[in-house]
Parts: C-alpha cells; structure tokens; sequence
C-alpha cells in the first residue's frame, strides 16, 4: 500500500516579499524584578525597564547610526505590539522616539494584536520562580525539556500558541506584500555583493520572550520542537529581512543600546564595595 502523500503547510511568507521586520521583547517588568513568572500576568515596566525601553526606542528612531541597523531607510509603517502592559509601554516609547525631529520625523501608528500575547502560564502566572520550582517541580522540568507535551496547569499548550501566532504574522506579513514594489527575486541572495534595496517597507513588532520564539521558528520555517533555543534579551532588537519570500536572520539579540544601563548598574557596584570594603 501506498504510503499517503504529505502536502506541506503553506508557506508563511508572502511569495515576492521584499520587506524587514524588527522583533524588540519589552523592557523589564516589575515582575521580572522580582523574580514572578508572567504569562500573560499584566504587571508593568519597572523603573529599570523604562529606562531600557527609553534605549531601545532611541536606537531604532536612529536606525542608522553607525553600527547601523540593517532596516530600510525611512519609518517603518507600523509598531505592531501585544496589548499587555509590558508591551505597549515599549511599543509607546519606539513611537514618541520615532517622531522626534532628530529622529525619523514620523508618526508611526501603534497597533495592538492579541495574536502576539505572550504565553499563558495558567497557575503559575505571578508566583515566584523559587515556589513553582518546589510545587512543580517535575512540570517545570517537563516544560523546560519537552514544551510540546508539557506546560504549565491551565496554560496554554505550545501548539495553540503557534497556531494564534502563525495567524498574526500571516495579516502582517501579507499587508508589508501589499506595499512591496518589485522583487529581487533575480538578485543576489548573498551579503557583500551589491547594494541592497534600501526603500521597502519595514515594520517594528515589539512582544515577549515566549511568543518570539515562536515567531522566529515560524519565519524560518524551523520545528517548534526547538522552541529553548532561541533566547531573546530584555529590550534586544531582532531583525529579520525577506528577499523575494525568503525570511533571512539578518541580527538577533543586539543590546549594546543597553551599555549604559549596565555602566550604571557597575558603577554602582563598585561604589558598594568600596564603601564596605569587600573584596
């Protein structure tokens, strides 16, 4: 007997795409200061968290600043963000940085979209990390190895969440093909060898950790089975640009807006151990 025929899903990017999507994960939440595990827990940035989103969006409101982004000149055409708190406090930062007169001189819609909710993390949403690793513990082991067949009680199983994230990219992804002028279908595929086009269109999307695993998977049409190995920075830029409906990685995980931040935090230290004394 015939073994049946396996038809491959349809391909998420829009055939003849010429486009670049940004990924930016949220600035720090006050959850996160402390150590609770989120989901789709609403707690807000932290004061920490402000001052990196405050970083991030200066970044990409001068994208081009040497080391440069590799985005498109010009704004994007939208800043796409999951509704929680967390997110759009980011995503409001990218927009009022994006239309200062220094900046890009835009204003850039903000457009929420529940398809990029982070990860519902059921019972254990706003607990301590050090309580759900006493409580649950063979859970979190299962979850932390195998994310496909184990997750958190009452949460969301990974498939659902691919499912809902799959349907999002696919609105976004089609209304950038709809502003794609051409192909290069015909040119180079490869860095380093001529110019690339610098004016098709780009789209900033700013989300979780979680979700933009599962994003990343997607795009590079990658199994969800590898969902631990992509790790995403607080307030890290992500790009991804398409070439005629090929998703390439082009950046991924970029914090040195953050240095900063991380002076500050050393400084500080230091001041610590002197006063103390401590070696």
């Amino acid at each position: 007997m015939a073994a049946p025929e396996v038809v491959p899903p349809p391909s998420l990017v829009p055939a003849g795409l010429d486009a670049t999507l940004v990924l930016l994960r949220h600035g720090e939440s006050a959850w996160v200061a402390e150590g609770r595990f989120q989901g789709q827990g609403d707690s807000p940035l932290s004061p920490d968290g402000e001052r990196q989103a405050a970083l991030a969006a200066a970044r990409l409101a001068h994208p081009h600043r040497v080391p440069a982004l590799p985005v498109p000149d010009g704004p994007p055409v939208e800043i796409r963000h999951s509704p929680l708190l967390r997110t759009t406090a980011t995503a409001l930062a990218v927009a009022a940085a994006m239309a200062g007169e220094d900046a890009l001189g835009a204003v850039v819609p903000t457009v929420p979209d529940r398809g990029f909710l982070e990860i519902g993390q059921g019972e254990w949403e706003g607990r301590l990390s050090t309580e759900i690793e006493v409580r649950w513990k063979d859970q979190l082991a299962g979850w932390r190895r195998d994310p496909l067949t184990t997750w958190a009680p009452g949460g969301e199983p990974l498939p659902d969440v691919d499912r809902r994230v799959r349907a999002s990219l696919a609105a976004l992804l089609t209304d950038l093909r709809t502003r794609t002028v051409g192909t290069t279908v015909h040119g180079s595929q490869v860095l380093g060898y001529g110019a690339a086009p610098t004016t098709e269109p780009w789209a900033v999307l700013v989300g979780h950790d979680g979700v933009f695993k599962v994003t990343l998977l997607a795009l590079l049409d990658l199994p969800l089975a590898r969902f631990w190995n992509l790790p995403f920075a607080l307030c890290g830029i992500t790009v991804v640009e398409f070439r005629a409906g090929r998703a390439r990685l082009r950046a991924h995980n970029l914090t040195d807006h953050l240095a900063p931040l991380e002076t500050e935090r050393r400084r500080k230290l230091e001041a610590r151990r002197n006063g103390s004394g401590a070696l």
